[in-house]
């Protein structure tokens, strides 16, 4: 199968008249003819039925038109690839992060990126999950970087990357940075708690406390993880949150009975034609050693 009779035969589909095909493919109609005769040959049945004054697909026709459609798609893109390379450019990269995923833990990867290809322009979109969910499924965004993505669909790809706990965070002036033990659900009682009502893994983390014993309905509410943070490191009062979301200038403790984790993933699309750029960042991220001494989830 050669490109100019995919070219052809997509000319057709659309127009459904070989003349018209052909005058738009600046080529002779039995030259056209001839191509889409060679691909139902490949094929083994007809991309079209023929009469007198109309002509439209076949079953195999339009069975074949996606992946025809596709096919082309991919060789275009495959060019403007390259000479968007030679060019020293190459298209936007649009990463989609939630907002409770903290960037530095890419920052390592986009270095490299950079570096690579210098020609690239860099465009990173926020959101909750769902929105997450939606810059894919609207080409808003090329690869995405998050937890668990709500709700099902088939044309999202997955690639687990690792797993980290969430750790209760206190300032490092408070009384539970110093004793270096675990802290008892009873001790959280008189405790302040900021929650992270924005996060994923909210409703699931209120539960656990529950559990524990924990007065949920007492809980104090922060508006961003970087509200969080400043909040607890002020002494204002304690949280949790994943451990690659809390800074430096808070102390990480154990609490007995509470273990809550999450795992974050990378996504793509799949059917839909990557740039290099994107293909390479997906690649960075899946060989990435997550727990190197400089990451945030190392800390």
């Amino acid at each position: 199968m050669e490109m100019h009779q995919v070219r052809y035969f997509l000319a057709v589909a659309r127009l459904l008249n070989f003349t018209r095909a052909a005058e738009e493919c600046h080529v002779a109609q039995p030259s056209l003819t001839r191509a889409i005769k060679q691909l139902e040959e490949e094929f083994g049945g007809e991309l079209f039925r023929r009469e007198r004054n109309l002509t439209h697909l076949s079953e195999l026709g339009q069975r074949m038109l996606p992946l025809m459609q596709q096919c082309f798609e991919s060789a275009q893109a495959a060019k403007q690839v390259a000479t968007s390379m030679k060019k020293g450019a190459l298209a936007p990269l649009t990463i989609a992060l939630p907002v409770t995923v903290n960037i530095e833990l890419v920052l390592p990867m986009l270095k490299e990126l950079v570096r690579a290809f210098p020609g690239l322009t860099l465009k990173f979109v926020r959101g909750n999950s769902t929105d997450v969910v939606e810059h894919l499924k609207k080409g808003d965004a090329d690869v995405a970087f998050a937890s668990k993505l709500p709700g099902e669909w088939d044309r999202l790809e997955t690639w687990p990357l690792f797993t980290e706990r969430y750790r209760l965070a206190v300032a490092p002036t408070h009384p539970f940075a110093a004793n270096g033990q675990a802290v008892t659900p009873a001790e959280l009682k008189k405790e302040r708690i900021f929650c992270r009502p924005y996060c994923e893994d909210f409703a699931d983390g209120v539960a656990r406390l529950a559990t524990a014993g924990i007065d949920t309905d007492r809980f104090h509410s922060a508006g961003s993880d970087t509200d969080f943070v400043t909040l607890l490191a002020a002494g204002i009062g304690v949280g949790f949150a994943p451990q690659s979301s809390l800074s430096g200038n808070v102390v990480l403790v154990e609490v007995e009975d509470f273990e809550m984790s999450r795992t974050i993933y990378a996504y793509g699309v799949a059917g839909r034609q990557r740039s290099v750029a994107a293909s390479t960042f997906l690649k960075m991220l899946r060989a990435a050693d997550w727990f190197a001494p400089s990451s945030p989830i190392a800390a």
